[in-house]
């Protein structure tokens, strides 16, 4: 009997695997929400013990292929081209019409910004223009178990409220149910794998296509769990249970762009303040609670949005505490209202390889170390996405301990936390975590 059991499980995973239910089974889930919007889905979003969010419910195979990890799904190609027609192509930028690096110079928007600011003053002035109704964006939550969430905002007020970039793990299930009830203009703003997935989901229901007329891509390293943020708040005083607001990227005046502070705010509603550096989870590179979706995604640039923008880590900016974006446009309109809108800005027209190098080391992890996860996943039979880059071990052998070392630091790190919340001790997610650390910098130094 048991072995009739296994058998029709191995059947039922081979006639489902690529499927959205090997994404979730795997661990794939990057937990967008876009398989829940779907019209009747069967599918919820919730968030996991681990602080991630994840698709949860069963279908067939007949299920609409709108997730951006599923195999069927479009890739970013072929989507760029149907978006964005016969333009220049490029390999880490995908479809472009012009790109740029700099900075909005009226206020609030830089100050309020991560960057540059540009994000949230495309925002307003599309709104201000009349060429949308509202905007689809992350805003702190109404929702105390949660810091944020998407929220929809329809003046320029409730924008603003929305600056600056939030690593913390959110979804859209319920935003685009808003969508589909409320007919309107709507401005999506979001990472590359949120982008896609809205851009698959419009494929199957052109109603979020004719509603989601703009998207703005946001540059994407990887998404966190929300232990990121509790770990940063209880690093600083601030007990997991007690945490109730964060900003993650306060600009400190007189140092490098790259070193900014952070700010908790815990149930007494006292701030602490303090450098984010110093911090254990501070070194993206770690990729402390990661998801593995992120591992298998090679989009860094948000190749099916509209315009992306993002940080413009090059020489020439580094030392500006204030911050500055890079730029890639990809629809026209939105090229015309930059230039319409220039005396607003502080910008210049840079090369491709200048955005590549901006995030040199995000493509780096997203196109060579992802090479190597592909073919280590095909080594051991396991599925695992299909993406545009071909799996190979043509690396050094260094270079593989590093990229195997950061998959085993997101595990270790997630047993550390797991063993600090059971002794309501940080100093034990301390003493677990940082000698696996310093392993990884002495290797990657």
């Amino acid at each position: 009997m048991t072995i009739g059991v296994i058998i029709i499980k191995r059947e039922r995973n081979m006639k489902t695997q690529g499927s959205i239910e090997s994404v979730i089974s795997l661990g794939y889930c990057i937990g967008c929400g876009s398989c829940a919007a779907v019209k009747d889905s069967p599918f919820v979003v919730s968030m996991n013990d681990e602080g991630y969010y994840q698709a949860v419910g069963s279908v067939d195979s007949s299920f609409p292929s709108v997730c951006p990890f599923a195999d069927g799904s479009l890739n970013e190609d072929v989507l760029g081209s149907k978006l964005f027609g016969d333009i220049a192509h490029d390999e880490y930028l995908g479809y472009h019409l012009e790109s740029f690096a700099g900075s909005v110079t009226k206020e609030p928007y830089r100050t309020t910004g991560t960057s540059g600011g540009m994000a949230t003053w495309l925002s307003v002035v599309l709104l201000e223009e009349s060429l949308i109704d509202y905007v689809i964006h992350v805003k702190p939550s109404s929702d105390p178990s949660i810091l944020f969430s998407y929220d929809i905002s329809s003046t320029k007020e409730e924008i603003i409220e929305g600056a600056a970039s939030k690593y913390y793990p959110v979804e859209m299930s319920k935003v685009l149910e808003i969508v589909r009830d409320k007919p309107g203009r709507y401005l999506l703003v979001g990472v590359p794998c949120f982008i896609k997935a809205v851009r698959l989901l419009s494929e199957r229901e052109p109603l979020f296509k004719e509603r989601i007329v703009f998207t703005i891509g946001i540059v994407c390293g990887h998404l966190k769990s929300d232990r990121f943020a509790k770990s940063i708040g209880w690093e600083l005083g601030v007990h997991p249970s007690s945490l109730k607001y964060l900003e993650f990227r306060k600009k400190l005046a007189g140092h490098p762009a790259s070193y900014f502070g952070v700010s908790v705010v815990g149930d007494d509603d006292s701030s602490i303040e303090a450098p984010m550096d110093p911090l254990i989870v501070s070194d993206w590179g770690h990729g402390l609670f990661r998801y593995q979706a992120c591992d298998y995604c090679d989009d860094v640039l948000a190749e099916t949005a509209d315009v992306t923008f993002g940080d413009a880590w090059l020489p020439e900016y580094e030392e500006d505490s204030r911050g500055n974006s890079i730029i890639v446009v990809r629809k026209p309109l939105i090229l015309s209202i930059i230039e319409k809108h220039k005396d607003e800005l502080d910008i210049r027209s840079i090369s491709a390889e200048k955005i590549y190098q901006s995030q040199a080391a995000g493509f780096r992890h997203r196109r060579d170390g992802l090479s190597y996860r592909l073919f280590l996943k095909d080594l051991n039979s396991q599925w695992r996405p299909a993406k545009r880059v071909e799996p190979s071990d043509n690396h050094p052998e260094k270079r593989k301990k590093i990229y195997k070392m950061r998959s085993e630091l997101v595990e270790l790190g997630n047993r550390a936390f797991e063993k600090a919340i059971e002794a309501d001790d940080f100093s034990v997610f301390k003493k677990e975590i940082l000698p696996a650390l310093k392993e990884y910098d002495d290797l990657y130094s």
